[in-house]
C-alpha cells in the first residue's frame, strides 16, 4: 500500500450547540455529481508535512476552494480522523460567517470518463452549504463525522 495522504481543513461554524451550522463543500466533477449523503466534506486538501504546517495549509485550501479568506475568529484544533484508508485529515473548527453565494472554487483538471484518455477541468467545489447539525451527519464523508462530534464537545466544555 502506498503512503497515506494527509490533508488539511477548516470546519467553519456559526450558532451555539443548539442552533449549530457548519460551512461543508460538495466536490466537483461528475463523479460527485449525483451524490448527496456522505459526499460532503470540509473544505480541505492535501499538504506535505515535512514542507507546511496543517494551519497553512487549511488556510491555503480554504482560500483555494472558496476564493475568500478565513473569517476571522477563535481557532479550535479538532484533531486528526481517518477518512478512509488511504487519507487523514487533521482540521480546525472557526467560528465565523460566509455567504455561500460568493464561493468560487478553484478548478482541477482529471481524466473523465476513466481511461477514456480525455482530460476535463472541473471546479473542485460545486457547491457550498451551511448545514445544521442533522443534515450535516448525513451529508459529510463518513470518515469526516468525528469532527462534528470534536467539535461539539469543545462547544458543551466536554
Amino acid at each position: 500500500m502506498g503512503r497515506m495522504k494527509t490533508s488539511a481543513g477548516i470546519l467553519l461554524f456559526r450558532g451555539e450547540p443548539e442552533n449549530l451550522e457548519v460551512l461543508l463543500a460538495h466536490p466537483g466533477g461528475p463523479f460527485w455529481a449525483r451524490k448527496d449523503a456522505g459526499a460532503w466534506s470540509v473544505p480541505k486538501g492535501e499538504y506535505d508535512a515535512e514542507t507546511e504546517d496543517a494551519r497553512s495549509a487549511a488556510v491555503r485550501e480554504f482560500e483555494e476552494e472558496l476564493g475568500s479568506p478565513v473569517p476571522v475568529g477563535e481557532w479550535i484544533d479538532l484533531g486528526t480522523v481517518t477518512q478512509s484508508r488511504a487519507k487523514t485529515v487533521r482540521a480546525f473548527a472557526v467560528r465565523g460567517d460566509f455567504d455561500p453565494s460568493t464561493a468560487v472554487s478553484n478548478e482541477v483538471e482529471m481524466q473523465w470518463p476513466p481511461t477514456s484518455g480525455r482530460r476535463m477541468v472541473f471546479p473542485e467545489v460545486d457547491r457550498v452549504e451551511w448545514c445544521d447539525s442533522e443534515s450535516a451527519r448525513l451529508r459529510i464523508l463518513v470518515g469526516q463525522r468525528p469532527l462534528l462530534d470534536a467539535l461539539d464537545r469543545h462547544l458543551r466544555g466536554a
